[in-house]
């Protein structure tokens, strides 16, 4: 029987259009299989996900789809009669999962830097870029790029719809502007900002930020970290700022956070 690994999106409560989900259980569909109409969805490119469930508000999973198969023609998203949900998986773990497929699949000419000051720049519907060692910078541009710099004062930077950005090491910058953007910044001195519609920002270690500007944006980050809110109104006016350090003030570590009515909200 053919597996097919992929990405599954659901609402805060582990629900997908009023399904209950649970880690480690295998689910069933009983009758036709078609893309968008009937049967179990996820899709095999991480960021398609942010399609159908913004990274501000959701929970994702690592998912084996197998059975009967049908895939849409508009993007990644696969129907199956069988679905196993195997694993929770974060922020940052959807953006690596996204930039991995995607160098998977294309040519390694032109998108890869490794050594002292690499630049990688990546153009174009899925772009990846990936930007190894010391100083390092990585941009992807279009729908849904996937930017990564690994290394000392790596930055990366994704633009675009559903766009993703990761860096990883001391000082590295992560920026990921577009609807449902996401970034990631993980070690010393990490900085992750997101911006647009439902953007979320995660940064894990010491001394990092996380900053989410935009409708519904959220930020998570570990103790003593700083956290940078916008919260704009229906209109996209600016309505209120926050700023708090995890640790302090009620402000606990690794949860995500929302600003309304000025005020940092657990995301649930």
């Amino acid at each position: 029987m053919k597996t097919i690994t992929s990405y599954k999106g659901f609402d805060a409560d582990m629900k997908c259009r009023g399904f209950q989900f649970k880690v480690g259980e295998t689910y069933t569909h009983k009758g036709d299989v078609k893309a968008c109409e009937s049967g179990f969805h996820a899709c095999e490119y991480p960021l398609d996900v942010f399609r159908y469930y913004a990274p501000a508000t959701s929970q994702f999973a690592e998912v084996e789809q197998s059975g009967d198969i049908a895939k849409h023609t508009d993007d990644s998203k696969v129907a199956s009669s069988v679905l196993t949900i195997k694993a929770k998986i974060d922020l940052a773990g959807m953006i690596k999962a996204a930039i991995d497929y995607t160098f998977s699949r294309s040519k390694p000419e032109g998108e890869t830097a490794t050594g002292e000051r690499g630049a990688a720049s990546a153009t174009g519907c899925r772009g990846a870029a990936s930007a190894t060692g010391w100083s390092g910078a990585a941009s992807a541009t279009g729908m849904s790029g996937a930017a990564s710099a690994t290394g000392e004062r790596g930055a990366a930077s994704a633009t675009g719809w559903s766009g993703a950005a990761s860096a990883t090491g001391c000082r590295g910058a992560a920026s990921a502007t577009g609807w449902s953007g996401a970034a990631s910044a993980t070690g010393e001195r990490g900085a992750a900002s997101a911006t647009g519609d439902r953007g979320a920002a995660s940064a894990t270690g010491d001394r990092g930020a996380a900053s989410a500007t935009g409708y519904a944006g959220r930020v998570m980050g570990t103790k003593g970290n700083a956290l940078f809110l916008v919260e704009r109104d229906e209109n996209w006016n600016i309505i209120a700022v926050g700023a708090a350090i995890v640790g302090k003030k009620g402000i606990k570590p690794n949860v995500w956070y929302t600003l309304k009515a000025g005020k940092f909200v657990e995301v649930k």
